[in-house]
């Protein structure tokens, strides 16, 4: 990182303004599998209701530095950043505060970048940091995508799906416009996805239609067992590794790896 010359992290975004679809548990679940291959993670909870805090065992009372903090006080990102119990997995935990932070943010110098000033600043080295963002596009969200090399979209099969992604893709063009020039779309996930609904195969080959290639080919079904692993504390591939979606999340992390190592190549080419 910048602060003592290490590898910048690859920081990714987990974004839908719409609640519900499956944000934090792609964040929770993404995050864990990357560390069962080695790589150093860091979750960001950057949504107030602090649900990927509390999805990785991180009690109320024990988020005593939190993102928060992080982007309005001088609390470096090492400070805030708790391991977890899964090895190679730390969280900068959220707590209701945060709701409070857009408000408090308006009236600062570069208020947007707050966030990136933060990781940029750490001396801790991440292969990836993923910001697990609130159901919103307001001033949060913005530092997210002013933060992220690139976005992670989990969009749920539902029937409205496609209208509310059409609005968060002009949101993240004007970032790139104005704000952030190398953010980029990393993919789009289905989320809830249900083979016995009948809208699900639709809304899957429009979302294919339209977006191509940057769909992963990984889908996440709705399953039991991802709802309950949160209540005990534990990601979904800890609490039951078995499982049709922690297999889901196993695959979407294979494939996420492998996206990157084709824009590394990419990179080293135009080099």
């Amino acid at each position: 990182m910048t602060g003592n010359n290490q590898k910048s992290p690859r920081v990714l975004a987990i974004v839908n303004q719409k609640g519900g679809v499956g944000k934090t548990t792609t964040t929770v679940n993404l995050a864990t599998a990357l560390a069962a291959v080695k790589k150093k993670v860091l979750i960001i909870d950057f949504d107030p209701q602090g649900n990927a805090s509390t999805g990785v065992g991180i009690d109320y009372t024990k988020r005593e530095i939190t993102s928060y903090d992080l982007v309005l006080s001088d609390v470096s990102l090492a400070e805030a950043a708790q391991k977890c119990s899964v090895p190679n997995l730390s969280i900068v935990p959220a707590t209701i505060d945060l709701s409070g932070a857009e408000i408090e943010m308006v009236s600062l110098m570069k208020r947007e970048f707050r966030l990136k000033t933060a990781i940029e600043k750490s001396v801790v080295a991440y292969d990836y940091i993923l910001i697990d963002c609130p159901p919103s596009l307001g001033l949060l969200t913005l530092n997210a995508l002013v933060a992220a090399s690139a976005v992670l979209i989990p969009l749920q099969c539902e029937f409205y799906a496609l209208e509310g992604l059409s609005h968060l893709m002009r949101t993240i063009e004007l970032v790139r416009a104005n704000l952030n020039q190398e953010l980029a779309i990393q993919g789009i996930v289905l989320t809830m996805y249900d083979k016995r609904n009948k809208f699900t195969e639709q809304i899957e080959n429009d979302v294919r239609g339209y977006f191509g290639e940057q769909v992963y080919k990984s889908v996440i079904p709705r399953n039991i067992r991802m709802s309950e692993a949160p209540s005990h504390g534990k990601p979904a591939l800890i609490y039951d590794m078995n499982c049709a979606g922690s297999k889901a999340y196993i695959q979407l992390a294979s494939e996420l790896l492998k996206r990157e190592r084709q824009r590394h190549q990419e990179q080293l080419t135009a080099a």
